[in-house]
């Protein structure tokens, strides 16, 4: 096996000597030739070794080539021959170990000004310098290379013919590696405000002119820089605009016209339902997942601070469309449940004052009406919801956007709060199996109530309490108290009561079925159990305070060994630990009763 591998490794260098050499020649033919010849090759190479012994000379070799193709890129060359280059470059670029020939600063001004990124080299950060020498240091002819591109760079942007596009193409490639692979690289095209370049192309979003590929790595590009730099994020964000560039990006990729204010409709296709609409085209997906994403990096703070008029009216706009996201399908089930996900994790992000535009379309004729509201987003949201759940994989990264989502629309739009409990905790009829036993929504949420992943736990925790109206009995109700005591203990509501929040006055009517077993429902578990027997039962008053006696000196030994911590209720409605002088208190008199809790809302109480 080591033999082979040292075989392929000897060819290999044959061949990158054979290449370099040819490219020594300074001839385009001869370059050409060679270069076609090594990207044929290695078209599908995506993983590189990195081992310290055979390929050390390899290694030598791909830079010294990337030096020499970049050396090329600089000259007058043929169309074919700049392709060919570009194409080197973009898989050399994929090994991450040997890049140094493409971050310096010459070298990325070169790949922006192929990829039709037009550069302001006058406004460089001061820091730019510092990081070029620390690249270039053995470069010698470093800052010959960056003047010659400096001075192209000026130029405009290639524009319409199909060659061009392909060359914009492959530098987009070769810069998206680069920038996936090294923090410098990232660094350079953080000062060379790449961002603002991306951005005036992003602009032409209804010009025909930029085919699918250009978009989709303008995106893609857009996405690295927003995701691995937090200055270009909050660059985008603010200088450029980025809500409103992307908004409208993301409606000319749908193909959308705008009926009415805040509603939304595609194009040629107004008059019919969104569940009868055909599914979005493979581009189409890509390239609205892309711009999801990028909108996801520069919103993700948006709910912890407070937003203006304006911003508001952005998001809104942003909200409708993210509406029409929801109800749209892509070619295929896999890719759908990808642009939902998508999605939601955006719509998570936008300030909860505007998700009101998920309730804003008139009724139509099939869609899901409920107290005179269009409900078909906040049903698709629970739909996927469900689905998440029961796939059960990876829950935190998965079903906590949408459960999230859910809990904050519910907690802030009655209508949405009374739908979702309509769907979720319909009146209780079923006395005898407990609540987490079965397969309604309502039992696959309280099963996740004592999930082991703690951030699981206490979302579906509290999203059955706020569609509780954060009520403790009703809660109880319908998910036994074993089950509530986390939520209940963490928020100080183990002596019930109800969370201060601003609720609607309905009632929680009660079936008949619960109303005739509600006298024998153990509160605990939530459920109608058969009676057992008293284990106390025949033992004089003597006996049963000894064995409560016993009871508390075991507690307290194992508490004194640091076995368990005893704990007990305090005022607060919170537990606290048990001091030596509460145990004797107990032991001394172990009838004792605990304070009168405060007199706990009735459940049908309005708020």
């Amino acid at each position: 096996m080591q033999a082979e591998a040292a075989a392929s490794l000897m060819t290999t260098k044959m061949d990158l000597n054979a290449i370099v050499e040819q490219m020594e020649t300074g001839d385009q033919d001869s370059a050409l030739a060679a270069l076609q010849s090594y990207t044929k090759e290695m078209n599908q190479c995506f993983t590189f070794s990195n081992e310290d012994g055979l390929d050390r000379e390899e290694g030598s070799l791909q830079k010294h080539l990337g030096e020499l193709v970049l050396g090329f890129l600089n000259r007058d060359l043929q169309p074919s021959c700049l392709l060919a280059c570009l194409e080197t470059v973009r898989i050399l670029s994929r090994d991450k170990h040997r890049l140094d020939p493409f971050i310096t600063r010459s070298a990325m001004l070169t790949l922006a000004r192929y990829a039709g990124i037009v550069v302001d080299i006058t406004a460089t950060p001061a820091h730019s310098h510092l990081v070029e020498g620390q690249v270039e240091g053995e470069g010698g002819d470093g800052e010959e290379a960056a003047e010659v591109s400096s001075n192209i760079v000026k130029e405009s942007s290639p524009h319409s013919e199909n060659s061009d596009q392909e060359v914009i193409v492959e530098a987009l490639k070769s810069i998206c590696n680069i920038l996936l692979h090294n923090e410098t690289g990232q660094v350079v095209a953080a000062d060379l405000q790449l961002i603002k370049g991306v951005a005036e192309r992003l602009k032409q979003c209804h010009d025909p002119t930029w085919n699918h590929e250009v978009r989709f790595f303008d995106l893609r590009l857009t996405f690295l820089l927003t995701a691995l730099r937090v200055d270009v994020r909050t660059q985008l964000a603010q200088e450029l605009h980025g809500i409103s560039l992307l908004g409208n990006q993301l409606d000319a990729t749908l193909g959308l016209c705008w009926p009415d204010t805040l509603e939304t409709a595609r194009a040629g296709f107004e008059s019919i339902p969104p569940e009868e609409l055909p599914p979005l085209s493979r581009e189409q997906a890509e390239r609205a997942m892309e711009i999801l994403k990028i909108l996801f990096n520069i919103t993700f703070d948006t709910t912890r601070r407070k937003v203006d008029e304006e911003e508001a009216a952005e998001y809104r706009h942003l909200g409708a469309i993210l509406r029409h996201c929801l109800l749209s399908h892509a070619d295929g089930e896999e890719r759908t449940e990808e642009f939902h996900s998508h999605t939601v994790n955006l719509l998570g992000n936008l300030p909860l004052p505007c998700l009101d535009v998920l309730l804003m379309p008139k009724v139509q004729q099939g869609s899901i009406e409920y107290m005179g509201v269009n409900m078909d987003a906040v049903n698709m949201l629970l739909e996927f919801m469900e689905r998440k759940l029961d796939r059960g994989h990876k829950l935190k990264e998965t079903l906590l956007p949408s459960l999230n989502l859910l809990t904050e629309s519910a907690r802030i739009h009655r209508e949405t709060r009374k739908f979702l409990r309509s769907k979720v905790l319909p009146p209780l009829r079923d006395v005898k199996n407990r609540p987490e036993v079965g397969n309604a929504l309502r039992n696959k949420i309280v099963r996740l109530m004592t999930h082991i992943d703690t951030d699981v736990k206490d979302y579906a925790a509290e999203f059955l309490f706020v569609l509780c109206k954060e009520n403790v009995s009703r809660f109880i109700k319908y998910t036994g108290y074993g089950n509530a005591a986390g939520l209940l203990a963490a928020r100080g509501l183990l002596r019930g009561g109800r969370e201060s929040g601003i609720y609607s006055e309905d009632e929680d009517s009660e079936t008949e079925e619960y109303r005739e077993a509600k006298a024998h429902i153990n509160p605990i578990t939530g459920v109608v159990e058969e009676e057992q027997p008293n284990p106390m039962e025949g033992m004089t008053e003597e006996q049963k305070e000894l064995e409560a006696m016993k009871l508390v000196s075991m507690f307290d030994r194992l508490s004194r060994c640091n076995v368990i911590q005893p704990m007990q209720l305090g005022m607060d409605g919170k537990m606290r630990e048990m001091t030596p002088e509460d145990l004797h208190k107990v032991a001394h008199n172990p009838l004792v009763q605990s304070e009168e809790p405060a007199n706990s809302e009735s459940e049908d109480d309005a708020q």
